[in-house]
């Protein structure tokens, strides 16, 4: 595959990534620049850091090599396995960017398990997110929307 055309990726923090451009059409949002002729010899990338797109990378490269169901599967499993919530997020907001929409899927079907089954406020805490409800405020929803707390 090396004799391949490539295209060059630049991110948000002005690392260039040299990618062959059958794996960089897995983003929509790239091959419409290059159809509509919008790429000239660099794409840039602002909304994505380097180390999301070597993750979106990894990802899309596998996708086009591999053609075997069960070891993608077992690709995608191990991959959103990350180290933290941040780089999870990462790479929804660049799949979503790139309109990668297997990468996206699968970013979000990873954040939908991880609150399956939490209370609110086990979700506060995974997404650090400030409760701003008055006691008060807090009771008057919960009663108008008993049925969510079943």
């Amino acid at each position: 595959m090396s004799s391949q055309k490539t295209i060059v990726l630049r991110c948000s923090d002005g690392e260039t990534f040299e990618v062959e451009e059958v794996v960089a059409l897995e983003s929509q949002t790239i091959k419409h620049m290059i159809e509509d002729d919008c790429a000239n010899n660099t794409i840039p990338l602002p909304n994505v850091t380097s180390k999301t797109l070597s993750m979106v990378i990894e990802y899309c490269k596998k996708h086009v090599e591999s053609d075997a169901e069960k070891d993608l599967k077992a690709f995608d499993s191990e991959f959103v396995k990350v180290d933290d919530h941040a780089t999870l997020f990462d790479l929804i907001r660049a799949a979503n960017y790139l309109n990668i929409k297997g990468l996206l899927d699968l970013t979000c079907q990873t954040t939908a398990d991880m609150i399956k089954d939490k209370t609110p406020e086990e979700i506060r805490k995974i997404f650090n997110i400030k409760n701003d409800f008055t006691p008060e405020e807090e009771a008057e929803i919960r009663r108008e929307n008993a049925w969510a707390f079943e």
